[in-house]
């Protein structure tokens, strides 16, 4: 269990409070695994630095955890880095005085990250003179979720601090709606399947997430069959939360990765296709055949419900119609 407190735009106090079961692990492993956006190295230098206090006393890497301890984690204020507007063609789907619906382009980063501070989606907003709540810090204002660089589909940001709130409370409790449409590899067995794991940061490269895992954050995907093909299935995803890279590592643990996505071992089932077209499709797609769908939530100052829906990018049909036109020749 943790509690954030926000010092300002870009330092961060979080406390953790020790769950019984967690008695015993290192610190520094307890730490990594807790919050998997940060690396186990970096915790060990917070700890080292001083940042880092089990029950108000200064701790170190390899102190054994006892239940119930309170840790102090104190994550120093990260440099500014500098946000200006860029001229990125970004669809709007729907604007208020608080919120905006984005159609993400694949290719387009949601925010800066590290090495990357232009070709964002933040900075295609500034462009239009969107102002942005910088309540999730000001190297990604407006931000409530994300989706990865080569998922393409809705996103909701937030124009305001207290459209922020509002919808930061919804997608703390699960209540967003949200339904992406991908293309697996394989034929999926089940018509439908919920996938409940444990995610958390891979233990030698920390770009990756993996479900083979002790321990780490739960993680659950709705999983429903749409059109099965020879060598692949079209298939909708529910997310029941929102852990990185979720879907993509959810599928690539079932045998079934998403098509295009070279990170989870995609790359290699695409060696086995013999189609010219498919081949072609699959080779056009140059990211993971993913896309967020569908959006619903309540609208964070109205109170109104609201739905949005966004049809499959071109790449994406594209390769649907080259499994079905490969189904009807092979049927003829």
């Amino acid at each position: 269990m943790a509690t954030t407190i926000e010092i300002n735009r870009n330092s961060r106090h979080i406390i953790f409070s020790v769950d019984p079961r967690d008695r015993g692990n290192r610190l520094d492993r307890y730490l990594s695994r807790i919050s998997p956006e940060y690396s186990r190295s970096f915790f060990q230098k917070l700890i080292k630095d001083g940042c880092v206090l089990v029950d108000d006393a200064a701790a170190s890497g390899s102190d054994l955890l006892a239940a119930g301890s309170r840790i102090d984690v104190f994550i120093p204020e990260r440099p500014a880095q500098t946000i200006g507007p860029e001229d990125i063609a970004v669809p709007i789907v729907y604007e208020d005085d608080y919120i905006a619906i984005v159609d993400k382009p694949a290719g387009i980063s949601v925010h800066p990250g590290a090495g990357r501070t232009s070709g964002t989606l933040v900075s295609a907003l500034l462009f239009r003179g969107m102002s942005l709540s910088e309540k999730s810090g000001s190297d990604r204002p407006g931000i409530v979720h994300r989706l990865d660089k080569d998922t393409s589909g809705l996103i909701v940001v937030a124009k305001d601090d207290r459209a922020y709130d509002g919808l930061k409370s919804q997608f703390m409790a699960h209540t967003v709606a949200r339904i992406y449409r991908g293309v697996c590899w394989g034929r999926i067995g089940p018509e439908r399947e919920t996938i409940e794991t444990l995610i958390a940061r891979h233990g030698r490269n920390r770009t990756r997430m993996t479900t083979r895992t002790a321990a780490g954050r739960q993680a659950i995907t709705e999983c429903f069959v749409v059109d099965r093909f020879e060598q692949m299935t079209y298939a909708q995803f529910r997310l029941k939360t929102g852990r990185t890279h979720q879907i993509r590592v959810h599928m690539a643990s079932r045998g079934h990765p998403i098509v295009g996505d070279a990170t989870y071992g995609s790359t290699r089932a695409a060696r086995g296709l013999t189609q010219k077209r498919l081949i072609d499709a699959v080779s056009a797609l140059h990211r993971q055949a993913l896309h967020a769908a569908s959006l619903g939530f309540i609208h964070p100052v109205t109170g109104k419900s609201m739905s949005f829906e966004s049809d499959l990018p071109a790449d994406i049909a594209g390769l649907l119609e080259a499994l079905r036109e490969g189904t009807s020749n092979h049927e003829a």
